[in-house]
């Protein structure tokens, strides 16, 4: 079992999700129970269903030093970066620690793929890519964070985390070895995955698109909604950020039983729940809310509510936000660990969106309406495809651990 770790301070962290730009649109979105949904108007030729898509990325331009990275997800990474302050607060860091000391770790599922699938559209006479789409970088899995090493003049340690839906909570899990290992006193986090043809006909051949709304928890749901989404956070030492909520743990575990499919006892997510725990040195009773995978699929749902029900007490709150914003991908685990890390700042558990016919297996943890309550602690999941599993566990500054 994970021995306690020192808690790092989260001293700035920002989220753009079809919810809205910036935290403030998240909040507004979660007390107004607003789903960011919409029906399905993207890609070459659109699918009938509902999809999460951030307004205004199309509209982005990189500054001109940066034009050689331009692609849809580098667009929306950028967009992400300069809302809540949060690229100024970056800057500062790096002039505070020095540029090869501030860790840069991302998450992503698909990149910029997006790109890559335009440029096979676009093949000349020859079988080449269009002279536009000629950017090798861009046609690779590092693009999200050789972009933003560049656009941040970051030169510290630099990872891509692609695990599937997982992947951008498992970057808080790296950034806070490299920081308790003394190979960067900063770490920048976060995820970004943007809608492309390969992730919605690609789930839709999985049979796991619906064609409504996505109905996490709800016993007739049928299936996900495909988002887009950008979330960062800034790790430091606690000192560094006296007021600033605390990433108390994390845990990260890989059940392997099947390539999309959970095991069936949620094996592999309860064992990243309680190393989490450990790390946090907190009893399950201390989590004031958990924020959850909940991707509407039939078996994420069935299984993580049945872990919701045998580990944690009834007064535990529990609830599922991807009604707002639909499924993320890569970038769920940073968008959801800044709601969690919002459910802290102004005390809302966020109503579960979308669950009108509970799924028999939820337990009386779960919140279907919005509640006005403390939150010191709040707990992330996130279970991505393959059986890689993470938790994170984050806390008000000054709450007992």
């Amino acid at each position: 079992m994970p021995v306690p770790i020192p808690p790092l301070a989260v001293s700035a962290y920002t989220a753009t999700s079809a919810m809205g730009h910036g935290l403030d649109a998240h909040l507004e979105a979660l007390h107004e129970r607003r789903s960011g949904l919409r029906p399905n108007d993207f890609g070459s030729a659109p699918l009938p269903c509902w999809i999460g898509r951030v307004d205004g990325v199309e509209a982005v331009a990189l500054p001109a030093d940066l034009a050689g990275w331009d692609c849809r997800n580098n667009r929306l990474a950028w967009l992400g970066l300069n809302q809540d302050g949060f690229l100024d607060r970056v800057l500062a860091a790096r002039d505070r620690y020095g540029a090869s000391r501030v860790a840069l770790l991302l998450g992503t599922s698909t990149a910029s793929i997006g790109a890559t699938e335009e440029a096979y559209r676009r093949l000349d006479a020859d079988g080449r890519f269009p002279p536009d789409l000629q950017r090798p970088p861009v046609h690779a899995p590092h693009s999200l964070a050789g972009f933003a090493a560049a656009a941040l003049g970051l030169e510290g340690p630099c990872l891509t985390v692609s695990t599937a839906c997982s992947s951008s909570a498992k970057v808080f899990a790296s950034a806070e070895r490299l920081i308790r290992l003394g190979l960067a006193d900063a770490a920048v986090v976060g995820g970004v995955d943007t809608l492309c043809d390969s992730v919605l006909f690609g789930f839709n051949a999985l049979e796991l698109v619906a064609r409504e709304p996505c109905r996490p928890f709800d016993r007739t749901r049928g299936g996900i909604s495909i988002g887009e989404a950008a979330g960062f956070a800034l790790l430091e030492r606690a000192e560094a950020a006296p007021h600033a909520p605390r990433l108390l743990g994390y845990g990260e575990a890989s059940d392997a039983h099947h390539m999309s499919t959970p095991h069936p006892d949620g094996l592999g997510a309860e064992l990243a729940l309680r190393d989490a725990l450990a790390r946090a040195g907190l009893q399950p009773a201390q989590v004031d809310y958990v924020n959850l995978h909940g991707t509407a699929s039939l078996k994420n749902d069935e299984v993580e509510a049945a872990l919701v029900a045998r580990a944690f007490p009834p007064a535990t709150r529990a609830s599922g936000t991807k009604g707002y914003t639909g499924h993320t991908l890569g970038a769920a685990g940073a968008v959801e660990a800044a709601i969690a890390l919002l459910a802290i700042e102004h005390g809302l558990v966020p109503g579960n969106l979308g669950g009108d016919t509970p799924d028999p297996a939820c337990g009386p943890q779960f919140a279907w309406e919005n509640e006005q309550r403390p939150v010191d602690v709040a707990l992330s999941n996130s279970f991505g495809f393959g059986g890689n599993n993470a938790c994170l566990v984050f806390a008000r500054a000054g709450a007992p651990a």
